[in-house]
């Protein structure tokens, strides 16, 4: 009698006969004996069919699965630590649910265009599978971390009557005749709910209307905000160093394989310990002025011309073994191999083209601006652990963050660079808690007040001291990923010019 399971349980199924129902994801066979890596949402199983009178009613069609084709494969379990998965399938029965004819994301090489295209079935690549199990046990990490430390869940709301980050990047929407805005961020209302809670958090959707198309940037993406009252700026930081050390431990502890699988070196992410660097504004944009970023971007500049110069032999070299070759699927290969050093080439040389450019704006940062991703990616790269730069000038923050009672040009402010050169994941502040202050920035912003009536009112009945922050999901499984683009973080990405399917 078989018994239906997963391949994620098959360890418990050894010497037993089971049934996986899932995917074709490849086929190979050599005479007498067929291989089929079966996927089932849980794993990969390599199912052994050798050709004898028992498997000969379907033998055939073993050899002639198409990618992505459903199936039921019965067998007995044997472990084998070279196998796929540490366990293969001795293979008694095999049945087609469903056909699949020219599943069109092949194993060869495919540009980002198309695959984005067809982000519905390039989920179930590889590599996509062990990124979004990832951002599973991330979006599960966050949720802990606040839940388990006394935080209460506060659902806030996607329309918004007002700005909450700037009035440049709103999308505007008509609300029964009425303009408002698809939501920046929950953080004005979780405010108010901390004043109820003491604790809280909001997790959801925001969206921005940037034109950017960096690798950096979402219209559409995730954010949790904790919000605390009776808290300073260097409470906060604090919160924000434990929960990061908490969800990276998490992801390790969980993902370790799917992390090397995806070519991460791990151990960056193992050096993330407490306690944190931390910078002022003025101490950034002396790094950017000093020796050590130009040092840094110059040998970035020489390696990375060496590196073209080996890719411009290498496909030269499999050019010539493409011509050459007599078989097949060394053609093939040799094809997949040109496409890829092709593609690295082309990033490397868009990368050589920016880095004098980035070497000028470190070098003419002009204090009073905000950091940009060049800068930032700087900074990070220059510190092996995450980095808080704080302080940073009024007039490039939010209306919202407090004003430094030492010195009125900056804010009690932080933002959270993560190693590595993958910029800013993390984003807050302490809060104004008074209300003139806080009138008058929303005043020099050039802000109606009406709209933030109610956000007044917070300071007006029983305001003290509160903070908080807000973290960016796909920004931080970029970097725990050790992900190039941001828009293999979501499931479906939102970007300028990106919107199907």
């Amino acid at each position: 009698m078989s018994t239906k399971t997963t391949i994620d349980r098959l360890c418990e199924h050894v010497g037993q006969s089971v049934t996986l129902q899932g995917w074709v994801h490849k086929t190979r066979s050599s005479g007498k004996i067929a291989f089929v890596i079966v996927r089932d949402g849980t794993g990969l199983c390599q199912c052994v069919i050798e050709k004898n009178e028992h498997t000969e009613p379907f033998f055939e069609t073993a050899t002639h699965l198409s990618q992505e084709t459903a199936l039921e494969i019965a067998g007995t379990v044997r472990a084998d630590e070279r196998a796929v998965g540490g366990h293969e399938l001795d293979t008694i029965g095999l049945a087609v649910i469903h056909a699949a004819q020219d599943y069109p994301i092949t194993p060869k090489p495919h540009g980002i265009d198309f695959l984005l295209k067809q982000r519905h079935l390039w989920f179930r690549s590889e590599r996509q599978y062990r990124i979004l199990r990832i951002r599973h046990t991330l979006v599960n990490a966050i949720r802990s971390f606040f839940n388990d430390n006394g935080y209460i869940l506060i659902d806030t709301p996607i329309f918004s009557p007002s700005a909450g980050e700037g009035t440049s990047t709103l999308f505007a929407v008509d609300y029964f005749g009425e303009p408002v805005y698809l939501a920046q961020t929950g953080q004005l209302y979780v405010e108010a709910a901390c004043l109820a809670h003491r604790k809280v958090y909001c997790f959801g959707p925001t969206f921005r209307a940037e034109k950017s198309k960096t690798r950096r940037h979402l219209t559409e993406f995730w954010m949790v905000e904790p919000e605390i009252a009776y808290a300073y700026l260097d409470d906060v930081i604090g919160v924000a160093e434990d929960f990061i050390c908490s969800v990276v431990q998490r992801v390790l502890s969980q993902h370790r394989a799917d992390l090397v699988e995806l070519g991460r070196d791990l151990a960056p992410l193992e050096a993330i310990r407490k306690p944190f660097c931390r910078l002022t504004y003025d101490e950034a944009v002396e790094i950017l002025h000093g020796p050590k970023a130009r040092e840094l971007l110059e040998a970035d500049l020489t390696q990375k011309n060496a590196r073209i110069a080996e890719l411009i032999a290498q496909i030269e070299q499999l050019t010539e073994t493409q011509r050459t070759a007599k078989k097949k699927w060394q053609q093939e290969k040799a094809a997949q191999d040109i496409q890829a050093a092709r593609e690295e080439r082309a990033e490397l040389e868009e990368q050589v083209a920016n880095i004098p450019h980035h070497i000028e704006l470190a070098a003419n940062f002009q204090w009073g601006s905000d950091l940009g991703g060049s800068d930032e990616t700087i900074i990070s790269r220059l510190h092996d652990r995450p980095v808080f730069v704080t302080h940073y000038p009024k007039e490039v923050k939010a209306f919202y963050m407090r004003i430094d009672r030492t010195n009125p040009k900056r804010v009690e402010n932080f933002d959270m660079l993560a190693p590595e050169g993958f910029g800013e994941v993390i984003g807050g502040s302490a809060r104004e808690e008074d209300y003139d202050r806080l009138l008058e920035r929303i005043r020099e912003d050039g802000l109606p007040q009406e709209p933030y009536e109610w956000y007044l009112d917070l300071r007006r009945y029983g305001s003290v001291p509160h903070g908080g922050f807000g973290l960016g999901v796909e920004r931080t499984l970029a970097w725990l990923c050790s992900l190039k683009h941001i828009r293999e973080t979501i499931p479906y990405p939102r970007m300028m010019g990106k919107i199907y399917p």
